[in-house]
C-alpha cells in the first residue's frame, strides 16, 4: 500500500478529477508534483511535496495552488493477518470563498470517492479488496 500511495506519477491512471501530472524531482525520499485537477469546468493546478518514510507513512504538504493550505497523512500498519491498516488524516483550507462553497458541500463525497478509487486499486494491482479497518478523517478550516 505504501508504494501505491507512493507512485504520484500514477495518480491520473486512476483517481477521478486528476487530469494530469508533472513530476518536478523525485527521489525515494521526496517528490514534489504538479497536479491538475479538473470537475464541472473547473481546472486548477496544486503544486505539493510527497515525503515518503517507507514503508510507515506518506505525507503530502501543498507548497502552491488556490489552498491557504493542505496537509495530509497517509499511515501504514501491518494488521497481524498478513495484510495492512491504512490510516488517511487530510486538513485544509481555500484561499477562494468560491471554491470553500463548492468544496465545502462536497468535500466529504469527494474524499470517499478518492478512498474508494485508492481501494479499488490496490485490488487490481495486489489482487486484495477493502477490508473495512482503514481510517479517515478531514477537517476544513473555515
Amino acid at each position: 500500500m505504501f508504494d501505491l500511495v507512493a507512485d504520484v506519477p500514477a495518480y491520473p491512471q486512476f483517481l477521478p478529477w486528476v487530469t494530469a501530472m508533472r513530476v518536478r524531482s523525485d527521489s525515494e525520499s521526496e517528490t514534489v508534483a504538479d497536479m491538475i485537477v479538473g470537475f464541472k469546468g473547473l481546472r486548477e493546478s496544486f503544486t505539493s511535496r510527497v515525503v515518503k518514510h517507507c514503508p510507515d507513512s506518506v505525507v503530502v504538504d501543498y507548497l502552491d495552488g488556490p489552498l491557504k493550505y493542505l496537509h495530509n497523512q497517509w499511515g501504514f500498519r501491518d494488521d497481524g493477518k498478513g495484510g495492512v491498516l491504512v490510516d488517511f488524516e487530510v486538513d485544509f483550507e481555500f484561499k477562494n470563498r468560491l471554491f470553500e462553497m463548492l468544496a465545502g458541500q462536497m468535500f466529504d463525497k469527494a474524499l470517499r470517492k478518492m478512498i474508494g478509487a485508492f481501494e479499488e486499486r490496490a485490488a487490481a494491482l495486489y489482487g486484495v479488496g477493502p477490508s473495512g479497518n482503514s481510517s479517515s478523517s478531514a477537517h476544513s478550516a473555515a
